[in-house]
């Protein structure tokens, strides 16, 4: 019936910082602003952990791929910690491990664009240009994905169908990513 608190614990506290590895990856990605206070917060709290990283890690061009390889280890350390929990040998077949937590963490990829494409349309009809850190962190994320939309679905007359587009393409990569785990 409930979840043991220990397992909610570890599971949340996992995810929230994957969470945070993959938005300073998805940030670096956009050329988002390095000074948005929202910005500056997430690299404070992922710094520590990613300098031994950058250290050994080379850089592919521009992109410090850290972020990327720790929150791999985060979710593989988050699954064995988990399979430990219930009481499973940690000496699960280490590929299937492995395919499970690359597709988790494609999945929080598309999930966090899927929220932040929401997110940037709800602002849009709220308050366009806002000057607020986030509406603008959200814009600067989610600007990549719409131009790319909007180059195989123009704007109509003054409407923007390219959200619509984009969470189509996203509901389409995560049924495959769900086919590849079962």
């Amino acid at each position: 019936m409930g979840q043991d608190p220990i397992t909610l614990i570890i599971k949340t506290l996992g995810e929230l910082y994957i969470f945070l590895l993959l938005m300073r990856f998805l940030l670096q990605l956009a050329r988002a602003d390095y000074y948005n206070p929202i910005s500056q917060s997430i690299v404070r709290f992922t710094q520590p952990v990613l300098l031994p990283f950058q250290k050994i890690l080379p850089k592919a061009g521009r992109m410090d791929l850290s972020p990327l390889v720790v929150a791999l280890l985060v979710k593989l350390g988050t699954f064995a910690a988990l399979i430990m929990l219930s009481g499973g040998a940690i000496q699960v077949d280490m590929l299937k491990l492995f395919i499970y937590a690359v597709v988790g963490l494609m999945d929080s990829i598309l999930n966090i664009y899927f929220w932040a494409v929401i997110g940037s349309v709800i602002i849009s009809w709220v308050a366009p240009g806002s000057f607020h850190p986030a509406p603008q962190l959200i814009g600067q994320i989610t600007e990549p994905l719409f131009k790319l939309a909007q180059k195989v679905l123009p704007p109509l007359g003054g409407l923007d169908l390219s959200p619509i587009l984009i969470f189509l393409a996203i509901q389409l990569i995560q049924s495959q990513l769900a086919r590849l785990v079962i």
